[in-house]
This record gives structure tokens, C-alpha cells and sequence, in this order.
């Protein structure tokens, strides 16, 4: 995980993915002794978390939206109900 950049694919991958290569990227970086030797892993697990937290919120907007969308739907149900 040396890599400067990010695989073009690791926009693709699910938060469980991600969450997995983060994690696994903490093991390694806490079985290390010299600091010095991790600057590029660090960097590398702040871009993933940077990648991690805007598919989190973009999946916590599309549920929000989902759900004013399903009580929109119930109400209006509800509505069409009591003037029948």
C-alpha cells in the first residue's frame, strides 16, 4: 500500500470494501515502529477516509430522501382515505 495514489477503481468499491482496506491499513500501521517509514500509508488512509465519509453522507442523503419520499406517500394515502 505504498502507492501515492489511489486505484482508479477504489471510487467503485462499497463502504464495506473500503472500510476493510482501512482497517487493514491501521493493522499495518500499528505493527510499525518507525513513524518515519508510515507518511505514505497515512496519507493514503486520510484519502480513504476523505473517500469513506463522502459515500457515507451520500448514502445518509439518498436514505433521508428515500424516507421523506415513503412518508410523503403514506400521507397522502392517508389523506385520500379520510376524504373518501
Amino acid at each position: 500500500m505504498n502507492e501515492k495514489i489511489l486505484p482508479d477503481d477504489i471510487e467503485l468499491k462499497s463502504l464495506s470494501e473500503l472500510t476493510d482496506i482501512a482497517d487493514r491499513l491501521i493493522q499495518k500501521l500499528e505493527n510499525k515502529k518507525n513513524l518515519e517509514e508510515s507518511i505514505e500509508d497515512y496519507q493514503y488512509l486520510i484519502k480513504l477516509n476523505n473517500i469513506i465519509e463522502k459515500k457515507f453522507q451520500k448514502y445518509s442523503k439518498n436514505i433521508s430522501e428515500s424516507t421523506k419520499l415513503k412518508i410523503e406517500e403514506l400521507t397522502s394515502k392517508k389523506n385520500e382515505k379520510k376524504i373518501s
